[in-house]
């Protein structure tokens, strides 16, 4: 029967894949990579030899209704992105709905996601909190500023190394120099790093050292 499978895979210590990921990607007829050249390292590992395809933020619009019709015709497809659950500020929404749309079964695998570790050692309260990714660059980026900035729950970003310290300092202007934060870098991996104190305490940690690697900045909510 055909089925859509969404499965996770490590954020970066490879003995968090589980035995139901690597049993599914090994059943199914065909798996969907965001980059064939990285998922390419991570099946070789675990011996996986299913038939692999590109599907990423790129091609995804035009590879949908291919995917769809091959789902349609029998074939189990499995989705994994770089690393963590699929469609987490990666791709994964669209196949997702039209799977649905299409009345294709579709069933997520739990797994590794960056923001669930982050939120849980941030100290932070977590019974109510909100994901926001990666915010705007450019324009929106005030208006989502602003509209946080109201936020009582506790705040869950993404962020690359290179744009960390100016979050950092838009946290602090937007919401008060107060406002405390627990970046996350490298989670599971062998230099993992959380850093906590104020915003502005940790953006001048992060300028004398630059970060490197995937980092997820928590922030506490405001109120309190």
């Amino acid at each position: 029967m055909s089925k859509l499978y969404l499965v996770p895979t490590p954020i970066g210590n490879l003995k968090d894949m589980t035995f139901r990921a690597i049993e599914v990607l090994n059943e199914v007829d065909l798996i969907l990579a965001e980059d064939t050249r990285t998922s390419g390292k991570l099946l070789k590992h675990f011996e996986i030899g299913t038939p692999m395809q590109s599907h990423h933020m790129h091609n995804e619009h035009k590879t949908v209704e291919t995917m769809v019709k091959k789902m349609q015709a029998g074939q189990t497809i499995a989705l994994i992105s770089d690393a963590g659950t699929p469609a987490i500020s990666d791709p994964g929404f669209l196949l997702t709905r039209e799977a649905i749309a299409s009345n294709i079964p579709v069933e997520c695998l739990p797994g590794a996601t960056a923001f669930v570790p982050a939120l849980v050692n941030s100290g932070f309260p977590n019974d109510k909190f909100v994901f926001e990714g990666f915010l705007p660059v450019k324009k929106g980026r005030q208006t989502r500023f602003l509209a946080l900035a109201e936020e009582k729950r506790t705040i869950i970003l993404y962020e690359s190394p290179h744009k960390l310290v100016r979050t950092l300092n838009d946290i602090a202007s937007y919401f008060g120099e107060d406002r405390k934060v627990s970046v996350s870098r490298e989670l599971t991996k062998l230099y993992e790093e959380t850093r906590r104190g104020t915003a502005l305490e940790v953006a001048t940690y992060y300028t004398e050292k630059p970060p490197k690697g995937e980092i997820v900045v928590v922030v506490e909510g405001g109120g309190k």
